[in-house]
């Protein structure tokens, strides 16, 4: 490679020296900061490895048969089914013992995901499902270590700065950007005229958007391969690197934090009540400094709000897979709705979002971000 080739190459590569700085600054920052250095290993792997990766492999299903023609996805399936029954009986037991174990979405969950699974091993054969792990782990490595440290930076950051120093700000542009309104308001005239089950469901969109994430590191890496998969995770760390710089610029903690009503209104069976406490707990108890025994996956951030960075990188980077698009901007479309409505965010974090994505995009994609990529779907490797 000459020199001139390294240095245009040098901008999109700017997300591994960004996180070789951060690691190379994070313990001496936490023993500053008396925090720990330790991690809650098993907690993490069990997240991330076990409960994250069984959810991105659905969604990435999903997407997969939505996205390409019966004749290349279920029709194979089928086909093999017909040709040995035994399978149906297998996969309909297996189902019942999930189901009797487990609640029956986390059965079906699994279900999908181990004839996924066997379905890549029966089409490729063992060297060709090494092969999609080689492609598949490298980028999933470097998002859990990624996390990890956004994790640990975002306890460094409270430590130094107040974590609701500029809600104030923003709430006052909210209102003049919704003309008088705010999310608060939104929020509870939404609890008055929508039923819980509404809430519920915007819960399911609000929480998907993490196994979207991961089933689209599965597309990406198991399509385009191992270098567009870490192209992929370098936006999604890009996009939280600049967050964790405008936290500690501009720490917010969210419109649930200044709203008086809040606890009271909002209903405590939602998961999103208790996630808001703790957030608030947490986030107080770092600012007094009270003993952490271990660094957990911590996010405090509101501005800018990940919920839009990620989602837009997703879109970004499956942009061409027209129908998985389609039902993308879809579920983007509610995902706006839920933010808003559960009060995660101001608006103004999503518009930051937005902007926030778009300099993730420059960041790893370089002079080539308007270039079209050719795609075929001819050799399509995936689930």
């Amino acid at each position: 490679m000459t020199i001139l080739s390294r240095a245009q190459e040098w901008p999109k590569n700017f997300h591994y020296w960004a996180s070789g700085l951060l690691i190379l600054a994070l313990i001496p920052l936490l023993k500053r900061c008396n925090l720990p250095t330790s991690f809650d290993w098993a907690g993490l792997a069990f997240t991330f490895w076990v409960l994250l990766t069984a959810r991105s492999i659905f969604v990435a299903t999903l997407l997969y048969l939505i996205g390409f023609s019966p004749a290349e996805t279920v029709a194979p399936v089928l086909e093999r089914f017909r040709q040995e029954k035994v399978r149906i009986l297998l996969a309909l037991v297996y189902f019942v013992v999930l189901g009797w174990a487990l609640p029956w979405l986390q059965a079906l969950v699994l279900t999908v995901d181990t004839v996924a699974v066997l379905e890549v091993r029966e089409r490729f054969k063992p060297r060709g499902l090494l092969r999609s792990a080689g492609a598949i782990l490298p980028p999933a490595a470097y998002l859990f270590a990624g996390l990890l440290l956004v994790s640990a930076y975002n306890d460094i950051i409270l430590s130094v700065r107040f974590f609701a120093a500029d809600d104030v700000a923003f709430d006052s542009m909210d209102k003049w950007l919704l003309h008088g309104l705010s999310v608060p308001q939104l929020c509870h005239w939404a609890l008055q005229v929508f039923p819980l089950s509404f809430f519920r469901f915007l819960e399911f969109i609000y929480y998907g958007m993490f196994a979207q994430m991961g089933a689209a590191l599965i597309l990406i890496s198991q399509h385009d391969g191992k270098r567009r998969g870490l192209q992929f995770v370098g936006a999604v760390l890009t996009g939280y690197y600049l967050a964790l710089g405008l936290f500690y610029l501009w720490p917010s903690q969210g419109p649930y934090y200044l709203c008086p009503a809040h606890f009271s209104q909002f209903p405590s069976v939602l998961k999103t009540y208790a996630a808001q406490k703790g957030s608030v707990a947490g986030a107080l108890a770092r600012w007094d400094h009270k003993q952490l025994n271990r660094i957990s996956f911590d996010y405090y951030i509101a501005f800018p709000c990940m919920h839009i960075v990620q989602p837009i990188l997703v879109m970004w980077f499956l942009r061409f897979w027209k129908r998985m698009m389609a039902v993308l901007a879809a579920y983007n479309g509610l995902l706006v709705v839920a933010i808003v409505l559960l009060e995660w965010h101001y608006v103004v974090d999503i518009l930051a979002g937005v902007v926030v994505s778009g300099f993730a995009i420059v960041a790893v994609e370089g002079s080539g971000v308007w270039r079209r990529r050719r795609l075929t779907r001819a050799g399509m490797e995936m689930l």
